[in-house]
């Protein structure tokens, strides 16, 4: 729902929460000159990078490069969206929210909100099932059994769902909730030949799944002891609050944790993850299924840069880990793998090896292509051409997919002692089979996974240019009047100095934080904090400023010159263009003699 929220709202929200005090309330911030420094909460250093300026009201971390505003923080720190950021900011500062929302925007919103009321009153209803009524009395057994406390039963609000075939649907009229509506939420489902309504969970345990911020959006639901069901787990169906491949068991209650260890485990099942928590192995997710997808990687990665696999020790746990890959390279992540030794899962060996062997089991996990290199010599004979030619093609197919030389040479070394051969012959049959191949990310998930953010560096001099700019606003539209864009080469700081001339030449500047806000681009918004967090502001800058341009257009004056030194030596040219060719390097020659003048002409 973008562009609903009225920008004067905004602007209130962010007037009334100071930027110090709102991260002061999460970090130790100490005073470093017109600074605060803390140590960055969103990279690991020993060395305080992180600087809060408060007269701009911007962050830069000039360690990992993030920055932003009071909004940013709140979102990064706390890995929610914008319109939840805000509305913690206006709760802080007690203001309410007033949203203009077209009709449309309102029937969606009030359909997402409905399907979150009924998803959380239905987690409700289960939980009173499986607490004290009979119908869940197969469930409290098979969690006893399971050695499932009574405090992870409360903490991940498990249930139980009741034998009937319409126990959901006449909940769901007492509740007031229409048919429709219900079977949007997927908790009934309609049989196709007769129209009638009935539940899609029955007579099992019941898993509510929440989203990042802990809403229930969905369940999973396992057969219990005695039923025949072919499916041992069924999950709510694609809904508008619920996608599998989005979300991870157990996020809502884990992201801290995991920032705080620097990864996340990752396992196969909700009671896997269950036992983890319950022995303060509280650094897990699972996700919905043992089939990774790109989306979940990446949310994944919001919050650490390693991930360690610890599926179940069966043959289809051991594909789900090395299927894995592709997601976790995309995504970035290091990837490491936990080998859980049969016939345990995480849940009986926790329960039975308790958690300082699983920790140690977590801390000797061996680096994904040590993990694979170790599982390909044990499924294929490396004593015969046929099992070594396998174990090559395997080895270059995932160390391709990499494009990291470091990698591929170590492998290769580690590979040839595997298999008794030279390092050397193994790096080259790596290089003649990866010549073969190329990665590409599925097609639903390239424009994503393309969007990494362009970290190219600005000349020093483009650099120095904008921290004027935007740091000495008394000097600023002199110096956009003398300045030609054209002689910016970084395309993110033409773009910023572009809408820096349009946001001056209309009158309308509206203060640093709101500029910053208008880029839709990241990495301006880190270049734009860069700059703006420095501790001073530049001396003598009515005079660097004029120094600082002249020095720009001549930069670009003499690249001209060398494009025009090269036609004036081209073959071919006719006798006009070669006089042509020879006026237009004299032209440029002369504009090098001339004083800086105004470009434009601004409001």
């Amino acid at each position: 729902m973008a562009g609903l929220l009225p920008p004067e709202m905004r602007e209130r929200i962010r007037a009334a929460n100071d930027i110090v005090e709102v991260i002061g309330g999460y970090l130790a911030l100490k005073r470093a000159g017109a600074n605060f420094t803390a140590l960055c909460p969103f990279h690991r250093e020993k060395t305080p990078s992180f600087h809060v300026n408060p007269q701009r009201q911007v962050f830069h971390c000039f360690g990992c490069h993030k920055g932003g505003d009071v909004f940013t923080f709140v979102q990064e720190y706390e890995h929610i969206g914008f319109m939840d950021a805000l509305r913690r900011l206006a709760d802080r500062a007690r203001i309410p929210l007033e949203f203009t929302l077209s009709p449309e925007d309102l029937a969606a919103r009030g359909l997402k909100e409905k399907l979150l009321e009924i998803h959380e009153k239905a987690a409700q209803h289960w939980q009173k099932i499986l607490a004290g009524q009979p119908e869940g009395q197969r469930a409290r057994d098979y969690l006893r059994q399971r050695g499932v406390s009574e405090d992870s039963i409360r903490l991940f609000r498990l249930g139980a769902a009741a034998l009937a075939w319409d126990d959901m649907v006449q909940w769901g009229r007492d509740q007031g909730f229409g048919a429709d509506l219900m079977e949007q939420s997927g908790l009934v489902t309609r049989k196709a030949e007769t129209g009638r309504m009935y539940d899609r969970f029955r007579g099992r345990l019941i898993f509510p799944i929440s989203d990042e911020n802990g809403r229930v959006v969905g369940f999973s639901a396992r057969v219990l002891p005695g039923d025949d069901s072919p499916a041992k787990y069924m999950n709510s169906p694609e809904t508008q609050i619920f996608s599998k491949g989005r979300l991870f068991y157990g996020l809502d209650k884990s992201k801290r944790a995991i920032l705080d260890a620097g990864h996340a485990i990752l396992c196969e099942g909700q009671l896997d993850l269950i036992a983890c928590h319950s022995h303060g192995v509280t650094n897990v997710v699972a996700p919905q299924g043992t089939a990774l997808t790109g989306q979940q990687a990446r949310l994944l990665k919001r919050y650490t840069n390693e991930a360690v696999l610890c599926f179940d020790a069966d043959n289809a746990g051991q594909n789900a880990t090395v299927r894995s890959l592709d997601a976790m390279l995309e995504a970035g992540l290091a990837l490491r793998v936990a080998r859980i030794p049969e016939p345990h899962d995480p849940d009986t060996f926790i329960r039975e090896k308790g958690a300082e062997q699983f920790r140690e089991l977590i801390r000797l996990a061996p680096d994904f292509f040590d993990y694979f290199l170790q599982r390909l010599c044990q499924t294929n004979d490396a004593r015969s051409d046929k099992g070594r030619l396998a174990i090559l093609g395997a080895m270059a197919e995932a160390l391709g997919k990499t494009n990291n030389e470091v990698l591929v040479d170590a492998h290769a070394r580690k590979t040839a002692l595997k298999l008794g051969v030279s390092p050397e012959s193994v790096k080259t049959e790596f290089t003649r089979l990866m010549e073969k191949q190329s990665f590409t990310p599925p097609e639903s998930e390239a424009d994503e996974a393309a969007n990494e953010p362009d970290e190219e560096r600005p000349s020093a001099h483009e650099l120095h240019l904008l921290k004027i700019l935007l740091i000495h606003e008394e000097i600023c539209q002199n110096g956009l009047n003398l300045l030609d864009l054209d002689w910016i080469q970084d395309s993110r700081t033409r773009a910023i100095l572009s809408r820096l001339k349009a946001a001056w030449s209309s009158g309308q500047w509206p203060g640093l934080a709101s500029f910053m806000d208008d880029s839709k681009d990241d990495s301006e918004r880190r270049l734009i904090t860069e700059v703006a967090t420095v501790e001073r502001k530049v001396p003598n800058p009515e005079q660097q400023l004029p120094d600082l341009l002249l020095k720009l257009r001549n930069q670009s004056l003499d690249r001209q010159l060398v494009e025009a030194g090269i036609k004036m030596t081209q073959t071919g040219l006719s006798e006009a263009e070669h006089i042509e060719s020879i006026k237009a390097y004299q032209r440029i020659r002369e504009l090098k003699r001339q004083p800086l003048s105004p470009v434009q002409t601004m409001a």
